[in-house]
């Protein structure tokens, strides 16, 4: 007998805990071999988007950690393939300086600090409402990473807690957005209708 759908729910709310426990190692692995913050932090993401798409496939009673790792290290593999096989692009003609479009030195200029309620007002209302209705902790990491631009180190200061915290709350609350936002993103045509 196959499980409920309410089974299959609460089954994949477990195996996502369970892959988001294993967040900073993954972080650490990933920072290892690319050498680089930005790219570990992509590399988890991705590694953790993977695992969590294809957790049908992970059986139970495997080492749930050799699996993610597995999972990273393709990943790592295919993305490192993908750069090499990337043609390298060589401007052949223009050989003369670029025109100068550095401003002004003469003219002193003082960068605002936009606030997320400044930025606020750029959005639509039902995405203002989709944002202010997440969890506190969802909505914070939401809005430094997509309104302010912050990056997960950076996020993690803020918010005093773990990188893998930071990742898990930012995908926990892009997923709630995205269900909310479907019937918007729909009649704006930014995705295709549902299938009934």
């Amino acid at each position: 007998m196959g499980e409920t759908p309410k089974q299959s729910q609460i089954r994949s709310n477990e195996f996502e805990e369970l892959v988001l426990e294993h967040m900073d190692m993954l972080y650490a692995v990933a920072l290892k071999l690319t050498r680089n913050a930005t790219d570990a932090e992509d590399l988890t993401q991705n590694t953790v988007v993977k695992a969590l798409r294809f957790h049908d496939k992970f059986a139970e009673g495997t080492y749930i950690k050799a699996w993610l790792l597995t999972i990273l290290r393709n990943t790592f593999i295919n993305e490192y393939r993908r750069k090499v096989r990337r043609p390298t692009f060589v401007e052949l003609s223009g050989a003369e300086a670029a025109k100068n479009t550095a401003p002004d030195p003469s003219v002193p200029y003082e960068p605002e600090e936009q606030s997320p309620s400044e930025l606020f007002e750029l959005l639509d209302d039902e995405v203002k409402l989709a944002v202010e209705s997440l969890p506190e902790d969802f909505k914070q990491a939401v809005i430094m990473a997509d309104l302010e631009d912050k990056s997960y180190k950076e996020i993690a200061e803020a918010m005093d807690c773990p990188l893998g915290t930071v990742m898990s709350r930012l995908y926990r609350g892009r997923k709630l957005l995205r269900d909310r936002l479907r019937e918007y993103a729909e009649d704006r045509r930014l995705v295709g209708r549902k299938k009934e």
